[in-house]
Formats: C-alpha cells, structure tokens, sequence
C-alpha cells in the first residue's frame, strides 16, 4: 500500500479545528470529504498537528494510504481535490512516501507566527490580532528571550490536556516589528495546548507594563496551569511550518 503526504494550506475563520469533530465542520472532515468525492471510496486521514478553531496554517500535513493514486499523477491528483476543496482550504502537495512514514511522529520541529496589528485595518480583520496600544518592543524581545532558557511549559498549557509531559525544546523564540506590524515568530520540537496563544498574550502583558519581567520569569518558574495570560483571539495565530528532515532535504520522505 503506497502512503502519501499531504501538505495543506488554510484559512481557519470557519473551522472547529484541524482535527475531525463529532458534529463540525473541520480541516480534515473537508479534505477527507473532497478525497472521497474525488476516489469515490472513503479515506482516513492522520494530521501531523493539530491547532484550534480559528486558527490558521501556512503549512500542515496529512498522511494516508491509497494505491489508487498511482492512477494518476500527484500534481493532477493535487490540481482535481482543489477544485472539489472549498475556497479556504488549499493542497500543495501530495508526496509519496515510505510506508513507516508518520506525518505526527516523524515530524521534528514546528513553527508558529502569531501576528498583531496596532492601526486600524479592515483588510486584516479576522487575520491578525488587533491591539491598539503602546508597548515596549524592547522587553518583550526581554520575555522572548527568556523563554528560551526553560524546558518546562506547564504555566502555558491550558488545562484539559492529555500530555504526559510539559517539556519542549525552544530553537527560536523572537518577536519582529515591520511595516507596523509585530509578528511574534516560535519553533519548537513540539507545542502544548494553548502554549503560542499563552505566551503570545503574557508578552503583551509585559510590553504594556501590567507584568514585570521579574514576574514573567516567576510565571516561567512557577510551572501552575493558567498562570499565563491565554486571552488572545485564534485569528491572529499561523501554523508556519512543520519541518521533517527527509522531506525537507530530499524532497521526498523514503
């Protein structure tokens, strides 16, 4: 049975979430939708990450199993689901693989953006985060920073989650001002639930002055689930990039 990878792009207003939900409409329940309107048998699909109602992706992937695509050509494959996929929903790739290759498990590293805006602009509403208010670009590089010295993310996960360890490994944590625009860019081995969104909004907290960097550092230290601050909006957060070595590399996953 050959496998494949799926590498989509998507808007997440509408969506309950990347993963298939009882009762809603979700990332996967759509692209396995179009799969089976396409292949006209159903198809299980398995996401490498999964992010929250409202949030976007620059760059997820599913894998599944399907000799029937040996058929046809990948990019001819890729080019028919996008026109059955609704308009906020894109494949970019479908990469055959090897049959031990798992788009969650083999996946070594991943990247976030959260993006907030502080002038007015209907063109980014729904796509950024808008926060109109003074801060200070200098200490929240401070807090990004500092993050970047712990292992231990418990404070930033929200509660409900089945994890058996809040340890990740940070490679990259910085906030970039351009065009009037901060992006607040995160790479890690893997994330927590809610952890971009907790320290995303902790860092605003600390830009406008309502948190010192000493208590930053004890939120950090403390490792108390909802300690952190988890009240930015999913709208303005971007999964950017899910990096296997193989993939990446080779331009083929064996």
């Amino acid at each position: 049975m050959q496998r494949y990878f799926l590498e989509v792009a998507y808007n997440g207003a509408r969506y309950a979430g990347f993963q298939r939900q009882e009762n809603s409409v979700t990332i996967q329940s759509e692209v396995e939708k179009a799969i089976q309107v396409y292949y006209r048998k159903p198809f299980s699909l398995t996401g490498s990450s999964r992010t929250d109602a409202g949030v976007h992706a620059y760059q997820n992937y599913f894998h599944f199993d399907g000799d029937e695509v040996g058929d046809m050509h990948p990019e001819e494959a890729v080019y028919h689901l996008n026109a059955i996929l609704p308009s906020d929903i894109v494949i970019r790739k479908m990469i055959p693989v090897g049959a031990e290759a798992h788009s969650r498990f083999d996946a070594i590293a991943r990247s976030y953006r959260y993006i907030v805006y502080r002038q007015k602009d209907p063109f980014l509403y729904q796509r950024a985060y808008y926060y109109p208010y003074q801060l200070n670009i200098e200490r929240m590089q401070e807090a990004a920073s500092e993050v970047m010295l712990y292992t231990s993310f418990e404070a930033f996960s929200k509660k409900n989650t089945q994890v058996h360890t809040y340890e990740c490994a940070i490679s990259q944590s910085v906030w970039r001002e351009e065009l009037g625009m901060l992006y607040y860019e995160v790479t890690a081995n893997r994330f927590l639930r809610g952890m971009v969104r907790g320290l995303t909004g902790t860092m605003l907290k600390v830009g406008r002055g309502k948190l010192s960097m000493e208590a930053f550092r004890d939120i950090l230290r403390a490792r108390v689930h909802a300690s952190a601050a988890f009240d930015v909006p999913a709208h303005g957060l971007y999964l950017v990039r899910v990096l296997y070595p193989a993939i990446d590399e080779r331009k083929s996953f064996c």
